[in-house]
């Protein structure tokens, strides 16, 4: 993997990890509302529903895939700074409304730089690629958060969203140094048909489908919990802001087994690697509630970590193993489309929720849709296809 992608890949998505957090905390601040907090974060991730099967259409037909990956950061920093002018200073639906425009190009911080790898890495090494992949995932799921809920104790939260505007000037920079790629597909195939291909190869392909839909409803369950964390703080003795080394936990446990464990995806069939990892995942929430104190939190994090970590390499293994060359843009964005926009809908639905049942509910709700994700993925292959080459 070229190092100038890492570089520009992760610091993409360290402004993506900080922006939902900082979201929040700054929505929470300044109106005390968590549902308008859920529904600012939902407007963040709920246009890439729409956009995200577009742009990886786009990709596939396009050489400007630099460009496309700088303008989505541009647009990022310009837009946080402009909500530290009206977030709590005009009317409530001025800040979901910015923050959807922030969102609309929201795919290319995962799929738009996870489609550029099977043509920047040779075949023998892409097992090793996509786990270094899932090591941007999560060194930006590390830091971006926790960098978050520092800059929010020790200066503010404003100066948090100061930061992601520098970190997404810093991404374009890096953005500059990557190579040039030729189109993947023939731009003579109508736009919109090409659209419809890779959502149809996403349903048809019933491997790749238990793949996505275990994983599009694990995002939706990991929307909630952006609410519930924060919220559920002060039954620890902890601040809000302390729920972003939360995320820095798990987040240090998912690395160290995607690192370690990246020969699983040559191993096992990767729908089941993503499916095992996502049920053992959810089953370690269900010790969540009993903790009694911070630290105790913070170690069941790295613990529920270590079980979540060999799912996000399996993830792109599926997309890279089931999709052919010329519909990896369309089938990346869409993916993390469907991911992104379940996610906005679990973090509006827990801004509804959590307020009503409580955060110690509302982590078992969490345990319990994601052993339902892993469910449906299965129950989502055919017999004939689950039994058809096992292994």
């Amino acid at each position: 993997m070229p190092i100038s992608y890492f570089v520009a890949a992760t610091l993409a998505r360290v402004g993506d990890e900080m922006v939902a957090f900082t979201l929040v905390l700054l929505v929470l601040e300044r109106t005390d509302s968590p549902a308008l907090a859920g529904i600012t974060g939902a407007a963040y991730a709920l246009p890439a529903i729409v956009t995200g099967p577009l742009l990886g259409a786009w990709l596939d037909r396009t050489q400007y895939r630099r460009t496309a990956l700088a303008l989505n950061q541009a647009v990022l920093g310009a837009v946080m700074v402009s909500m530290l002018a009206v977030v709590g200073h005009s009317a409530h639906w001025v800040t979901p409304v910015l923050a959807a425009v922030a969102g609309t190009t929201l795919p290319m911080v995962s799929g738009g730089f996870t489609s550029m790898l099977p043509s920047l890495v040779p075949l023998e090494r892409l097992a090793r690629a996509n786990s270094l992949e899932a090591a941007s995932f999560g060194a930006a799921t590390i830091t971006g958060p926790a960098a978050a809920a520092t800059i929010a104790a020790t200066v503010s939260i404003d100066a948090a969203a100061v930061v992601i505007a520098v970190t997404a000037t810093l991404s374009i920079l890096a953005i500059g140094r990557l190579p040039a790629l030729p189109a993947a597909l023939s731009t003579h195939e109508p736009f919109l048909g090409s659209v419809v291909a890779g959502l149809v190869h996403l349903a048809r392909t019933p491997r790749l489908r238990a793949s996505t839909l275990t994983t599009t409803v694990l995002m939706g369950v990991t929307g909630m919990l952006l609410i519930t964390l924060p919220l559920h703080m002060a039954s620890v003795g902890a601040p809000r802001s302390a729920a972003g080394y939360l995320w820095t936990a798990l987040e240090l446990g998912s690395v160290t087994t995607a690192l370690l464990l990246s020969r699983l995806q040559t191993r096992w069939r990767p729908e089941y690697v993503v499916m095992l990892s996502v049920a053992a995942y959810g089953l370690a929430f269900t010790a969540w509630p009993l903790a009694g104190t911070f630290s105790v939190l913070l170690v069941l994090a790295v613990a529920t970590g270590l079980l979540e970590g060999p799912m996000l390499p399996a993830m792109f293994a599926a997309r890279q193993q089931y999709s052919p060359a010329a519909l990896q843009g369309r089938v990346s964005t869409t993916a993390a489309s469907l991911r992104v926009g379940a996610a906005a809908l679990g973090q509006a639905a827990a801004g509804l929720l959590v307020p009503t049942v409580g955060t110690r509910t509302a982590l078992l709700v969490v345990a319990a849709g994601l052993v339902a994700a892993s469910a449906l993925g299965y129950l989502s292959i055919p017999k004939a296809v689950a039994h058809a080459n096992a292994g």
